[in-house]
């Protein structure tokens, strides 16, 4: 699965489309050498959500972002995990937000350096959790539990929809074969293997959890989390490590400047309420999936 997951992302990393164009023009910086490589700036995202669901959101960003540059900011709705390290490692994207540990893999093939995440409006680094959650009326009562029982997963490469799960599994003393795992495709197809019956469990992280109690969804009270993971810190927003010092600290310079309102209708997505500006962030942020991935000896290959 993995293998053809790995070629679909070259595919699409050679054939990314953008969702949003800006008009040409300096603007108010009037300095396009240093905040337009290549006369625009290509920001990527990973459907975490419905791609549908997402643009609407992040084009207010993206809109934002390129009034604070004065440059052409181009939003590009990649495939997968896999598909956006790819198109940041061959020079096809300049800014990327990144799952927490779709990160660790861009840090190492990439060069993604994170700069900014989404905070509250006391201006904390917000945080989510990984959970597996069974219907209520499952005999299912721990992880240990899971054992010859399905279990839908998001992705490979996910934080929470993939490594932080199989984590559980391991510290439960499971192995992974010992459980038939399903990747679903996104969190909210694995919310949703659960909720139609064609999973005994699934993992739905707080953000998706949300996200489908605001839509009508999904109802907790018919279902049990039987697994909880240690906070999250929320996505980081990264920038190419290659690129000029100067265009680095322009965009570092603009994220941290924009409103709360900028980023409000992304930070719903990600379960950040009451929202405020971005907040620096640093690869030290990030550290606990670092050791998650040493942990369970993840690769480039398991994204």
């Amino acid at each position: 699965m993995r293998t053809r997951r790995l070629l679909a992302a070259v595919a699409a990393a050679s054939a990314l489309l953008p969702l949003l164009s800006g008009c040409g023009g300096t603007g108010a910086s009037g300095n396009a050498g240093a905040t337009c490589p290549g006369g625009r700036v290509r920001f990527g995202i990973e459907p975490y959500e419905d791609p549908a669901k997402l643009k609407p959101a992040y084009e207010v960003l993206a809109a934002a972002l390129q009034r604070k540059l004065g440059c052409p900011v181009e939003l590009k709705v990649v495939e997968d995990y896999s598909a956006e390290v790819l198109a940041m490692r061959n020079g096809q994207l300049e800014l990327a937000q990144f799952g927490p540990l779709g990160y660790v893999f861009a840090s190492r093939m990439a060069d993604a350096r994170a700069v900014a995440s989404f905070a509250d409006a006391k201006g904390a680094l917000t945080t989510y959790t990984g959970g597996i959650w069974v219907p209520a009326k499952s005999p299912i009562t721990s992880v240990k539990d899971l054992a010859g029982k399905s279990l839908a997963l998001s992705s490979p490469g996910s934080t929470s929809g993939d490594a932080l799960p199989r984590y559980a599994l391991k510290t439960a003393g499971l192995t992974e074969s010992s459980v038939r795992i399903d990747y679903a495709g996104g969190h909210p197809e694995a919310l949703l293997a659960l909720v139609n019956g064609k999973a005994d469990a699934a993992e739905i992280n707080s953000q998706q959890l949300a996200t489908a109690q605001a839509a009508g969804t999904f109802d907790p009270s018919k279902y049990r989390r039987i697994w909880s993971s240690e906070p999250i810190p929320n996505d980081p927003i990264t920038v190419h490590g290659k690129l000029d010092q100067r265009f680095r600290e322009a965009v570092v310079k603009a994220l941290l400047e924009l409103d709360a309102a900028d980023v409000a209708k992304v930070g719903a997505f990600l379960d950040v309420d009451p929202p405020g500006p971005l907040v620096a962030v640093t690869t030290d942020t990030y550290k606990p999936l670092f050791d998650l991935a040493t942990t369970l000896n993840l690769t480039e290959k398991d994204a």
